[in-house]
């Protein structure tokens, strides 16, 4: 310590000479802290931490009741709801340790000018943001549907075979996206495309906001690369739609059986010689809206029957409950959210590489890792979009 700085501080207690030396030496993570501690805060507002764990209670005595997989689809639900109410707690109070510790920490280091501790408080505090960052995407979570799963729909339009190519890029995508989030898919119905890729598909995805993530992907995607299926080597431009509905547990609404019309035909999954002897996988239209359901999992006919009109009951609630809220939305002069056909994103292969989302102006450059199901940059700037909107 210099002459200067040791008469400044004569007088002064030890504690205040410490506190000089180190405001000189010793990082400060004040403000960082502070940061870290205001976000937390928020979390524990829109997470809703003292019901969540209230209601963490009324579960562990729930799944705790030896009669409850006698309904095994209560029981399902039931746990299904357990572990999300308690990650989220576990989550938020896992983090909330660490800023504690981290607060005591940074206090310590800087009364005693140990500066060995920057580089753990930085990694704490890193840490920290990153876990708040998960958080906060669950608060863009604002639909009634957001947290089930999702049915999805692709089906090839402009382009003739390159856009049934495009059909089952896409499949292939949304596949790849839902593997590397730990969601569960199961291909409920594929039509082959006459010479290349697919007429169109239906899947469902499993997971935690797999409805809420993938209303982002509603609308007509449209590709532009030079065709592999053109022996002139000339750039074409191909279309697809995909379409999303929630998984509901049996809507409240009335079908009238006269408006739909059912197909049958041989399933295409798991299943052994069982496939192969009878036709098993039920499609349901329905006439007035053109909804389409198909379900094959199931071994019966009737079974599948059942589970596609399940399917089917959610796509035209859903669809209901859209055109409620459009007219609400338009009645109070908000804009208007993107429809069903609608072109929301580009993906450029010829003569540069760009996706672009139309509405949200999201764009990458790096097309590969998009088509491999990298979607997760899109999805965001959708719900936060989607929020500004309903502000």
């Amino acid at each position: 310590m210099s002459l200067w700085l040791r008469s400044q501080v004569q007088g002064v207690s030890r504690r205040s000479v410490v506190a000089v030396f180190v405001s000189i030496c010793m990082r400060d993570f004040s403000n960082d802290i502070k940061e870290v501690s205001r976000r937390l805060s928020e979390a524990y507002v829109y997470l809703k931490i003292d019901h969540a764990r209230a209601r963490l209670s009324e579960l562990e005595v729930e799944i705790s009741r030896p009669d409850l997989w006698d309904d095994q689809d209560l029981a399902k639900k039931v746990n299904s709801e357990y572990a999300n109410v308690k990650s989220d707690v576990d989550e938020y109070t896992s983090l909330k340790a660490i800023v504690d510790d981290v607060e005591v920490l940074h206090e310590l280091a800087r009364e005693v000018d140990d500066d060995s501790q920057e580089s753990e408080i930085e990694a704490n505090i890193s840490k920290v943001s990153a876990g708040l960052g998960v958080l906060e995407m669950r608060s863009l979570f604002t639909g009634e549907h957001d947290s089930v799963d999702a049915i999805v729909q692709i089906n090839a339009k402009d382009g003739g075979v390159d856009a049934q190519d495009w059909a089952e890029i896409l499949l292939r995508m949304y596949t790849r996206w839902a593997e590397r989030r730990g969601f569960t898919v199961d291909v409920d119905d594929v039509s082959p495309g006459t010479e290349a890729g697919i007429m169109s598909a239906e899947l469902t995805i499993r997971g935690r906001y797999a409805y809420g993530l993938m209303t982002s992907e509603r609308g007509t995607h449209r590709l532009v690369r030079i065709s592999p299926f053109d022996n002139q080597g000339r750039r074409h431009t191909s279309f697809a739609v995909v379409q999303v509905w929630p998984v509901m547990d049996a809507p409240d609404i009335d079908i009238n059986e006269a408006d739909v019309r059912m197909e049958v035909f041989r399933a295409s999954g798991a299943g052994g010689q069982h496939v192969n002897k009878t036709s098993s996988a039920v499609r349901l239209i329905h006439e007035p809206t053109g909804a389409v359901a198909s379900s094959q999992e199931e071994r019966s006919q009737l079974q599948n029957r059942e589970k596609a009109m399940g399917r089917l009951k959610a796509m035209i609630a859903a669809k209901i409950e859209e055109e409620h809220q459009a007219e609400k939305d338009r009645i109070a002069g908000k804009p208007a959210q993107v429809g069903w056909g609608a072109q929301i994103r580009s993906y450029v292969l010829q003569p540069y590489q760009m996706v672009k989302d139309v509405r949200t102006e999201v764009e990458s450059g790096n097309v590969a890792g998009v088509l491999d199901g990298d979607l997760d940059i899109f999805m965001e700037g959708y719900l936060r979009w989607r929020r500004e909107l309903s502000a």
